[in-house]
């Protein structure tokens, strides 16, 4: 295990033993393989009655420093999404990578983990410990290939025909850019494809890529995620993925600009948020130089020169995987400033974010631009980002500002995550490439290639760039006419081909009705809690393999602010009703739109909806049918779709719309359940959207010292910054007990920080630095810059030194060779110390199947055959000599086998080597084991 130098970053070695908060990136900067490989993951296993743990996990340190680790095969291949730890279905957070890329460190306390509990390592819903299980389909569920969708009715007008203008394709780089944190400075450098002969100047579409494999050579297996390349690999341009798209976007008037990001997938393992400041302040940086090129002055580039000038005050930026969580911190910090500190260019805004498309995109911190509207594409086979979280760039934002801003959310019927970028796929990109949908898990009846339901990689590629020129065309030239297309208003696009597009939103012209909450009176259901370690609560908790991009979990073990309406018949006619505390107007509306979950591969789900007023005048107002999705294998098919019917009813029967006091759902199809996530009052357009600066709140990192006694109180850092009154939830994680608390916090006019006290108690034995984490989100009238942060325990106490001594380092075939390591004084923390094994100067060199079979398997994680020397045995060869907290010595084997074979000596050959908590080498004795020939 080698650990991250602190010379790469201070934040990075802030962040190496991190409490239980998301805060790295999924996998290391250097993964062995792009490839997802299932070929050698064990089958699951659980923790024993006597707290032993699977092989491949264990318990280090004590207290703060306890820490659930887990170790790899080999490196986790480089993605979007990241690791989280969990026992059973309960999250217990996300860990830290070890630079190795296969060992992973979560700090969980005092927390106990329970016999007979499976512990998982998972990157969305997708199991990177353990094969997945199979999954028994529900009733109903396609067992060949699955349908497609009916295809939803034509649009009026289709966003995807090419536009009238001719166009130019070129390159610019720049100087590239230091950014805070990264050692390394990033990439200025763009693809850009624009009109030649629009009049004026034109709107701008700017795109950001998501987190890739940065380099490749000559082979599969020599791609890695370093930046910069080594001297001979090439970078792969995954800035040239969205050409399509570009194309299109260009021949209807857009200039467009695709920017390189290689040099902040190659660093992003050392930010506390992913990445997501950085590429906001990569892509500032880009927008900055098109406004000084807006007159086309002396030393533009000649990519720019070469198409019609660009009208910086109409912005659409596109972004895909962490690239969407990325262009969505470029919006909301062109509206509100974040701190110098973080940020990474620190010129004016001289242009204005009319809307974002999000394809795929991680959001880590929960934290949407409410008044910036928003497409989010949600690939239906989404392997890497498979919780599909980008949900909640449109759910997040009920409730928090005006609501004038259209959120819509497009589910893609059999879209996987990596397509939409050709530069990741396998027969377009120059680079290694893949299926990021679970190839190695076999046939899956919704995404595999060749099923009905499947899209190609071009019907991928077209889809999403005809829905990308659907949000230009509504978000920056106001053409009300292809909403239809984004809002739920089931409606297609004939130039989208085979691809079946869902959609649903929230915000536009709609007003609220039902917010579920515990403040509604539920008959006939229940209020439920999206994100909940009790199941009793829980919306969904039915098998680990169902999962909802509604209720996928945040940094907190428990969210207050999300529940939903969960309701189970068993036949029809029993009503489902929703009272109000207060009544609520919807007037002005012409149609009731609800969206609502029903169980994948289910048909046919029917439901009278009704409304009564606060005089009692009740209006069943129609009927609407419901289908599941397709689902298959660990899909996040739980998806909301909407629904409407007309107010008209209402009005006939006089039932005052100004004053609805209750909603009614009755179910007319025999045994059947339904989750109702809010219902609104909606009418056709598109209101104008005026850009709000929020109060903003960013969370930092405090680092103090351990102190060698007593205690002492310090301060979280927690800036707000702007006007106005507003209200967060602070989530707070006390390290020793592992308990979470909360609390709604009420931002006054004037407010500058959060006061947030911690106390620190110091001692004199060597620990791991720990963090007290305290994270934020938005609830009323504010913005979330940096969610997560707290106060960094810095460790001040020297490292014990450590020595090894032989037990029986001369032993006839048979036994086992043994070492004692030792320690000079107790610790807190784990001391990691391994005996590396090496080539023997002279003798014969024991070998692979000179030795315990399972011991090898679990020392090495790899397969003894074929047979090699044990200096061979991986990479790098070593042998855990780990001192646990709270321990002196550790005893370290090497059992051997006997056989029938006669030969001379053979030799163990092993060199101590311990790395401190810069992650440097401390190099100690070499050792000589032999082993005697038995017969």
């Amino acid at each position: 295990m080698i650990h991250v130098p602190r010379t790469v970053t201070a934040t990075l070695a802030a962040l190496a033993l991190a409490a239980g908060l998301p805060g790295l990136a999924h996998g290391a900067p250097r993964p062995a393989t792009g490839q997802q490989s299932h070929d050698r993951i064990p089958t699951a296993a659980t923790v024993g009655a006597d707290g032993q743990l699977p092989t491949g996990w264990r318990l280090t340190g004590q207290g703060a420093n306890r820490h659930l680790v887990w170790q790899a095969h080999e490196p986790v291949p480089m993605g979007d999404a990241r690791i989280t730890f969990h026992a059973g279905d309960r999250l217990l957070g996300a860990p830290v990578a070890d630079a190795d890329g296969k060992t992973f460190r979560l700090a969980i306390g005092d927390q106990r983990l329970t016999a007979g509990t499976e512990l998982q390592a998972r990157a969305g819903t997708r199991r990177v410990d353990a094969a997945a299980p199979a999954r028994t389909p529900a009733k109903g569920a396609p067992r060949a290939s699955a349908q497609p969708p009916a295809q939803a009715p034509a649009n009026a007008v289709d966003p995807g025909k090419p536009g009238r203008f001719h166009t130019a394709r070129g390159e610019y780089a720049l100087k590239s850019v230091r950014l805070p944190d990264f050692p390394e400075p990033v990439e200025m450098r763009a693809t850009v494809v624009g009109p030649t002969d629009a009049p004026g100047r034109r709107p701008l579409a700017l795109f950001l890529h998501g987190r890739h494999i940065t380099c490749y050579g000559t082979t599969g297996e020599d791609i890695t995620g370093d930046w910069p390349c080594a001297a001979g690999a090439k970078q792969v341009p995954s800035y040239r993925g969205y050409l399509r798209a570009q194309q299109l976007l260009a021949s209807q008037g857009y200039v467009t600009v695709s920017i390189s990001a290689n040099g902040i997938n190659g660093q992003d393992f050392a930010a506390e948020d992913g990445g997501a400041q950085a590429r906001s302040s990569l892509v500032r940086q880009h927008l900055a130089h098109w406004a000084d090129w807006a007159g086309k002055p002396k030393g533009t580039p000649g990519a720019v020169r070469a198409v019609a000038p660009a009208d910086l005050s109409k912005v659409l930026l596109v972004g895909h995987s962490r690239g969407g969580e990325g262009v969505n911190r470029a919006a909301m910090d062109s509206l509100t400033k974040p701190p110098a500190a973080q940020d990474g260019y620190r010129g004016p805004v001289r242009w204005r974010i009319r809307g974002n498309v999000l394809i795929g995109p991680t959001i880590f911190g929960h934290n949407p631009v409410p008044d910036v509207p928003s497409a989010t594409i949600l690939p239906g086979c989404d392997g890497d980002v498979s919780d599909l979280q980008g949900q909640i760039y449109t759910d997040g934002t009920r409730g928090v500002s005006r609501g004038a801003a259209l959120h819509s959310s497009l589910y893609v019927v059999g879209a996987n995550h990596n397509f939409f970028n050709t530069e990741w796929t396998p027969g377009q990109s120059e680079a290694p490439s893949d299926d990021d949908y679970f190839p190695g898990e076999g046939p899956n009846r919704v995404c595999s290639p060749g099923t009905k339901t499947r899209l190609s990689a071009t019907q991928q590629q077209v889809a999403g760039a005809v829905y990308i020129a659907a949000a230009a065309r509504l978000f920056v030239a106001g053409d009300d006419k292809v909403r239809p297309l984004l809002d739920g208003s089931h409606r297609s696009a004939p130039s989208a081909g085979p691809a079946r597009v869902l959609s649903h939103a929230i915000g536009g012209n709609r007003k609220p009705l039902v917010a579920p909450s515990p403040a509604l009176s539920v008959s006939g259901g229940r209020v439920c809690v999206q994100v909940s370690q009790d199941e009793a609560q829980a919306c969904l908790v039915e098998n680990e393999t169902d999962y909802s991009p509604h209720f996928v979990s945040w940094q907190v073990a428990a969210d207050p602010d999300r529940h939903a309406i969960d309701a189970r018949w068993s036949k029809a006619g029993k009503p489902i009703g929703i009272g109000l505390p207060k009544p609520v107007s919807v007037t002005g509306s012409t149609a009731l739109a609800l969206r609502v979950i029903v169980p994948p591969n289910t048909k046919g789900t029917k439901l009278d909806v009704a409304v009564t007023d606060a005089a009692g005048r009740r209006a069943v107002l129609g009927q609407v049918q419901v289908d599941g999705l397709a689902s298959h294998q660990q899909m996040s098919a739980h998806w909301g779709q909407e629904v409407r019917v007309s107010l008209s009813a209402a009005s006939k029967a006089r039932v005052d719309l100004a004053r609805v006091k209750k909603l009614e759902l009755t179910p007319r199809r025999g045994a059947g359940r339904v989750w109702l996530l809010d219902a609104w009052g909606w009418r056709a357009g598109t209101p104008a959207v005026t850009p709000v600066s929020l109060p903003r709140v960013d969370v930092g990192l405090a680092e103090v010292p351990e102190g060698n006694s007593g205690q002492r109180t310090h301060r979280v850092p927690i800036r707000v910054s702007g006007s106005g009154t507003a209200q967060v939830r602070v989530f707070q994680h006390d390290p020793f007990t592992d308990k979470e608390s909360q609390r709604l916090v009420t931002l006054r006019p004037g407010t500058h920080s959060i006061d947030l006290p911690v106390k620190v108690t110091g001692n004199t034995r060597y620990g791991y630095d720990y963090r007290h984490p305290v994270s934020v989100k938005a609830i009323r009238g504010a913005v979330v810059g940096a969610d997560s942060g707290g106060l960094l325990v810095r460790n001040d106490d020297p490292m014990p030194k450590v020595t090894v001594e032989p037990i029986k380092d001369s032993v006839t075939e048979g036994e086992a060779l043994t070492w004692r390591v030792r320690i000079s004084q107790v610790a807190d923390a784990e001391i990691w110390s391994v005996l590396m094994a090496q080539k023997p100067a002279k003798g014969t060199e024991l070998a692979s199947d000179d030795v315990d079979r399972k011991w090898f398997e679990e020392t090495f994680f790899e397969d003894p055959t074929p047979v090699r020397p044990l200096s061979q045995a991986s990479q790098p060869p070593s042998i855990s000599a780990a001192v646990e907290g709270g321990e002196l010595t550790r005893v370290v084997t090497v059992p051997t086998v006997k056989d029938k074979v006669a030969e001379s000596e053979e030799v163990l050959q092993v060199q101590l080597v311990t790395y401190d908590n810069d992650g440097k080498e401390l190099k100690g004795p070499v050792l000589t084991g032999r082993v005697r020939d038995a017969s």
